[in-house]
This record gives C-alpha cells, structure tokens and sequence, in this order.
C-alpha cells in the first residue's frame, strides 16, 4: 500500500512530526491511502453535513489535506486549511478551495473573526494530530450558528479529552449540545483497520 501508512500517521507526534510525514506523503496520498485503504470517512462526513447545512456563507476545512472531503461538496465555497503546503499543493491541483491556508489551528489564526458559517474536518482529529485546543479558536472564526461536522476517531475522542471541553463549551453557551454520528472510515479493502470506525461531532457555536 506504498512506502508510508496509518503506521506512519497514528505514529506522529505533534506538528513537527506532522509536517514531515506529510511534506513526505503527499504525492502518493489518494492513491496509496486514500484509494488503496478505501477511505470513505470524507465521503460520508460530507454527506451528513449536506443533510444539515443550508446556508450561503463560506465554510472552513480544518486539515484539508489533499482535498478529499471538499472533493464531496463542489457546490460550495470553502477554504481549506493544513499544516503541510505540500498536501494543499495537491488540492490545489484539483481546484477545490477558494483560499488555500497553510497553517497550524493549535495556535492563533491569522483570520478575522466571524468569518465561517461551518468548520468540516475528516482525518484530523485522529491519533497523534490535532486535539480539542484548538476549538475555542475555530469557535471564533466562525459566525453565531455555525455549523460543526468533524469525524473523530472513538479513541481520540476518549483520550485526548473531546468530551470534557465539548461539555465544557456547552456549559457555558459556547456551543449547542452535541450530537454523534457513527460512520464507516473504510470500504470494500482488506487492511488491519478495515472495520474501523468514526464518530462524527456534530455541534453549532451560538
């Protein structure tokens, strides 16, 4: 399934380790992740956002990547916004995104506030990359009603403490109660983590 794997991607270790494997990888990524692991969490990510979302106001990708998520919904005006410039090289190729922004959501954006009215991500909230500390500053970027559909890995979401600053953002009207949906990652490929599964945040800044 090519040189470099979920082994490699489960394995960083913070943003530095972050932008190497994927300086590394983004050449062979559709094709030796995205098609040969039958990676279908972007797909099905999008189809529940597009059940839900009905407004005309741009929309975030949070870890962009190559693009596989925006790939589902050409329709729409969205930004896209990675660590790596060579994974948004690879998007840019496709056309995707009105704006392609290298960046790291961990610390302050250089984006104004209330520019968003919905943050998608698929494949970020997984082991080793991005946890839930960059919510407060996602939340800012966006406009009153925002919308969040973001998969996460189960795992991630248990270890890395999503639930406690979920409640806590809901506690104090930040954001609306949280809703989950249970997808598939993967399709029709025979791999070890075939049968894996994802959550799907689903939420709203008020």
């Amino acid at each position: 399934m090519g040189d470099l794997d979920l082994r490699d991607a489960y394995g960083i270790d913070g943003p530095s380790d972050a932008k190497a494997l994927y300086r590394d990888w983004a050449s062979s990524y559709d094709s030796g992740f995205g098609a040969a692991y039958g990676y279908i969490a972007p797909r099905e990510i999008a189809r529940i956002f597009r059940a839900l979302y009905d407004a005309d106001q741009p929309v975030l990708d949070v870890g962009a990547g190559t693009g596989m998520l925006a790939e589902n919904l050409p329709d729409l005006v969205v930004d896209g916004i990675d660590i790596s410039g060579e994974m948004l090289g690879r998007a840019g190729e496709k056309n995707l995104y009105r704006n392609r922004i290298v960046g790291d959501v961990l610390k302050p954006l250089d984006m104004p506030d209330a520019a968003y009215g919905a943050v998608i991500s698929s494949g970020t909230f997984t082991h080793g990359h991005v946890g839930p500390e960059c919510l407060p500053e996602l939340l800012r970027v966006c406009r009153p009603g925002a919308l969040f559909v973001c998969g996460c890995i189960p795992a991630v979401y248990d270890g890395m403490g999503f639930g406690s600053t979920l409640g806590i953002l809901n506690a104090h009207g930040h954001i609306s109660d949280i809703g989950f949906k249970d997808i598939a990652i993967y399709e029709g490929k025979d791999h070890p983590h075939a049968q894996d599964r994802g959550l799907v945040m689903i939420f709203r800044k008020l």
